[in-house]
């Protein structure tokens, strides 16, 4: 992906909208100006989106029930001139765009946000104004963005001689209980990471048998042991080299011939590769829905770490940012401290300063991954500044990690 002028224009913060189920269902991208002032360039950050989130060529099905797969980024544009410029863009209807309130109710927006509703896109309503809009407008928008602490009891809305549903979508939504609350009291979905506290409640700790093997195959991986051995690891587990073959022989991964045995998929990916694959594995682990969120967290944090050192870092390098990344939850999904776990998995002393320690050379990046998880300008700023990374090399880093985990789903 080369640096598209906008990427040094703006921050870029992103987290997951949530559906019921604990499901992360699309991506929020939050976008500041940067500087304040900056000229808007919509068709720029059209075009950067199009890197991760391409215009699909079949047409899109209706606004579904609740937010999905229809939509699958959602733009949280923090400034009015480029919101405006947005506008006027007309964005293709798999972008989801956010609207304030104030804007939402101003008549010189009524024909663009009629447009793109009329289009197929779903509009979301900053905070709950529909006793302030006027009838017209109310149908534009499909849901509604609340504070978990500020949603009344869900209601209909007449728009014009129909009743008109908005759903709300709460955010600031930071644990598991945040998330549990909102579903009970009729939300639709959540925006936030439902990542901090424990998982005590989720089933952390109860993850199956496959965590076992999982884990013994990346030691003996680690050691790179003879094919045969891990072949008897694999047989307790035979789901297991299912799921690797079935990976290999997937587009996304681009063999020109069909691997159908464990030992040709060690043949096609070498150790290092085996072992990036196995860490995906155990993180994805768990088996309860409330764990879904941590997966989503855990799997970006690894490829975004990695994407962030690509121009600077060897293979060695980026394959530890990887695992550091993915295994940044893994206490909290597997319900045990950092030190007890890596007394059975192996990683280099530089992944467990990270981790256990706070410090070394890979926590700037980590508390940088950190930092564009909660999408806070200031933060994102500071944390780039003590990486010594650019802006546009942020961002671009950002985009390309949304963009592999989209291949990877």
């Amino acid at each position: 992906m080369s640096l598209l002028p906008v990427l040094g224009q703006v921050v870029l913060g992103y987290s997951p909208l949530i559906d019921r189920e604990h499901s992360p269902v699309a991506v929020r991208l939050t976008v500041f100006p940067e500087p304040r002032t900056a000229a808007p360039d919509a068709l720029g950050l059209l075009q950067a989106l199009a890197t991760v989130w391409p215009v699909p060529s079949e047409a899109l099905p209706a606004a579904p029930a609740a937010p999905g797969p229809a939509a699958p980024v959602l733009l949280n544009i923090t400034s009015e001139p480029w919101l405006r410029a947005l506008l006027a863009c007309r964005p293709p209807p798999h972008v989801m765009l956010e609207v304030p309130a104030f804007m939402a109710a101003n008549p010189a927006y009524a024909a663009d946000l009629h447009a793109l509703r009329a289009a197929g896109s779903v509009l979301m309503v900053k905070g709950r104004p529909v006793d302030d809009l006027p009838p017209e407008m109310v149908s534009c928008f499909r849901y509604a963005l609340v504070d978990r602490d500020d949603d009344p009891a869900p209601r209909p809305v007449q728009a014009g001689s129909a009743v008109h549903r908005i759903g709300a979508i709460h955010v600031g939504v930071s644990t598991l209980a945040d998330l549990d609350a909102a579903v009970a009291r009729g939300a639709v979905g959540v925006m936030g990471w439902p990542i901090q506290g424990e998982f005590a409640s989720a089933g952390a700790g109860n993850v199956g048998a496959d965590v076992a093997v999982v884990t013994e195959l990346i030691q003996r991986v680690d050691r790179e042991e003879p094919v045969e051995r891990l072949e008897a690891v694999v047989r307790n587990d035979p789901q297991l080299a299912f799921r690797l073959i079935r990976h290999l022989n997937s587009a996304a991964y681009g063999l020109a011939i069909e691997v159908s045995t464990f030992r040709h998929a060690l043949m096609m990916m070498g150790y290092r590769k085996l072992k990036r694959w196995l860490a995906l594995m155990l993180v994805s682990a768990g088996r309860a829905p409330a764990l879904k969120p941590a997966m989503f967290a855990a799997v970006r944090r690894g490829l975004l770490l990695e994407e962030l050192v690509r121009a600077t870092a060897d293979d060695e390098m980026r394959g530890e940012m990887f695992i550091c990344g993915v295994f940044s939850l893994l206490d909290r999904m597997l319900g045990q401290s950092f030190a007890q776990l890596f007394q059975s998995l192996p990683v280099s002393a530089r992944v467990q300063q990270a981790l256990v320690s706070g410090d070394g050379p890979y926590h700037p990046y980590l508390a940088l991954v950190q930092a564009l998880e909660q999408g806070v300008r200031g933060d994102i700023l500071a944390a780039a500044d003590q990486s010594f990374l650019e802006l546009e090399e942020v961002n671009a880093a950002l985009l390309r990690a949304l963009a592999a985990a989209r291949s990877l789903e």
